[in-house]
């Protein structure tokens, strides 16, 4: 890997920003936006490197050696970029899924869609079995989006638990750590607790974080070695079974009562623009609503474009 200068770490926080971001909104995926942005690979490989090697050489040959054995430059400008984006956006995100919630869903419908293809024409080679793990995936993906969110306790032991269910989502494309905590009762639980900084709270949460993904990162990274076009085939279904949870109009077919002490939406349907249209009595904007997809979409195929060239550019030094 050739050294990183100034710009390439900013370009790498900007990333873990854009992580962040997703991670905040239930039904995106923060390894998707890891995966679209090409760093997937080396985040997982740099997370599983904090091993007992790494232990070994913190306590050997000092802090330089332990750091540059895990990637650490690397980690600490995209998780810095995480952390910025969940603290500094969490207001944010909520207020825009408050007012504009058909438009905020519409983008990310696009981009996820995108992402899919993207994650799908890295399988070189299919066959039966690759085809009933991408159904798999689809199947698995779309029944978490219905599936009812649970009660459950507000015990520390749960919080540290939750933590480590949700980060191993986090990794996943397509699975969204933010909506396995809302199955796990706690998302908004978790939003207020940033929101309001409760520092306790965070820090459990945030240890069951770390104990998590570095223990899922490792069996991910096996899974990438051993089966890699089943892998993105069980991938690339999670995005598309996401999708469901990320289509712009709904119907509720339940409410639930949040600790504000506010009705909110417990259990929803995708439906027909017209029929929400109708059901509501408002408007379904489907023209902005579409845009907005497309700006989603277009974002990955730019991305895609500016991978192509900066290969294409890769190859020409190395051959030149």
């Amino acid at each position: 890997m050739s050294k990183r200068n100034f710009s390439d770490y900013t370009l790498l926080t900007a990333r873990g920003l854009g992580m962040g971001a997703a991670d905040v909104i239930p039904g995106v995926s923060g390894g998707t936006i890891a995966f679209i942005t090409g760093i997937y690979q080396e985040l997982i490989n740099s997370i599983k490197s904090v091993n007992k090697t790494f232990i070994q050489l913190l306590f050997s040959k000092g802090i330089p050696s332990a750091w540059k054995y895990i990637n650490g430059n690397f980690l600490l400008a995209v998780f810095s970029g995480v952390l910025i984006s969940i603290f500094s956006l969490a207001r944010l995100i909520s207020w825009l899924l408050m007012v504009y919630p058909k438009l905020v869903w519409a983008f990310f419908f696009g981009l996820i869609i995108a992402s899919a293809l993207h994650v799908g024409k890295k399988i070189t080679h299919w066959n039966a079995a690759i085809i009933t793990t991408l159904i798999a995936g689809t199947a698995i993906a779309a029944y978490i989006t219905i599936a009812t969110p649970a009660t459950t306790p507000e015990s520390m032991w749960f919080i540290f638990l939750s933590g480590a269910i949700a980060i191993t989502a986090m990794i996943l494309p397509g699975i969204s750590g933010s909506f396995i905590l809302l199955l796990l009762g706690k998302y908004e639980f978790m939003l207020n607790a940033v929101k309001d900084l409760q520092v306790g709270i965070i820090i459990i949460f945030g240890i069951g974080c770390v104990i998590g993904i570095i223990s899922f990162s490792n069996i991910i990274s096996w899974f990438f070695k051993k089966f890699p076009n089943g892998t993105m085939a069980l991938l690339t279904g999670f995005m598309i079974g996401s999708l469901n949870k990320l289509w712009p109009w709904k119907e509720v077919i339940s409410y639930r009562i949040n600790s504000a002490g506010e009705q909110v939406p417990l259990i929803e349907q995708s439906i027909s623009p017209f029929y929400y249209e109708t059901l509501n009595s408002q408007d379904h904007m489907l023209i902005p609503v579409i845009i907005c997809m497309l700006a989603g979409f277009l974002l990955i195929f730019i991305f895609d474009v500016i991978a192509a060239r900066k290969a294409l550019n890769q190859n020409h030094l190395d051959n030149g």
